[in-house]
Order: C-alpha cells, then structure tokens, then sequence
C-alpha cells in the first residue's frame, strides 16, 4: 500500500515561520502555535515542507491502510490559513456557527487572518479535533 506523503520531518519549524513575509501572518502563525500546542501537548514540527502539525496518531482504515496523521495542524498558505484536524459532527457544526469568518474545504478550514474568528470558539474546534483524533489511534499492526 501506497505511504502517506505528509510526515514529520527534521526541518526548523522556527525557520520556516521565520520565512514568511507578511509580519501579520507570522503572528497569526505564532497564535495558533501556541494554541495547538497547547491542545495537543505536543511541540510543533514540520510535516512535509509546509504544514505545521502537532502530536500524532496512527489510523488503520477497514480497507487494512494505515499510517500515521496529526492530531492537529495548520499551513500557512498565501490566500489563507488553512487549519487541520477540527472536528467532526453535530458539535463542530454549532461551533462553526459562532466561529466568524471561514470558509471550508474537504477536511479543513480557511481563515484570511485571525482577527476574522472567534478566538475562544477556534481553541475548542482544536480541542475536539485532538479529542477525536486521540480516539482514532491505534496500535500498528506492521512492524
């Protein structure tokens, strides 16, 4: 079975947000860092070249696939933030009612910047994003 083609790597999370041009977009950056962290308890590392993950889960679909995942994460693209890891169901819907200004994509969240969303509202979406993840994982059956 084809590997995932997002995992952690070794490179500088601090270097990579160091790179970004725009100064509001790196302080957006630096909020949700701690506010990821924070929910996962995890450190932050850089998953493939762009997408800033905290802590990790392993999933075993009924198909027999499997890998490893984020239990949150975001990228900080140049249209917008893109937020990974939210949540699912009933209780991400009612918070998204009260989140603000977002749009959606298959599996994430499009923020332009934070001052857009409701801060309090975004930290429990990341909570229940690590919750569920946190549930999801599994021991590997491959060695």
């Amino acid at each position: 079975m084809p590997e995932n083609k997002t995992k952690p790597t070794a490179h500088s999370v601090a270097a990579f947000l160091a790179a970004i041009p725009d100064e509001q977009r790196r302080q957006d950056c630096a909020a949700l860092v701690a506010m990821m962290s924070q929910a996962a308890q995890a450190e932050p590392k850089l998953w493939g070249s762009n997408i800033i993950g905290f802590g990790q889960y392993h999933y075993v679909y009924d198909s027999g696939r499997e890998g490893d995942m984020m239990l949150t994460g975001f990228s900080p693209r140049k249209p917008a933030l893109v937020l990974y890891g939210l949540g699912s169901g009933e209780q991400r819907e009612a918070l998204l009612e009260k989140l603000g200004k977002f749009k959606t994509g298959k599996g994430c969240l499009y923020i332009k910047k934070l001052e857009d969303v409701h801060t309090p509202t975004l930290k429990k979406l990341i909570a229940l994003g690590v919750k569920e993840a946190k549930k999801k994982d599994q021991p590997q059956k491959r060695a």
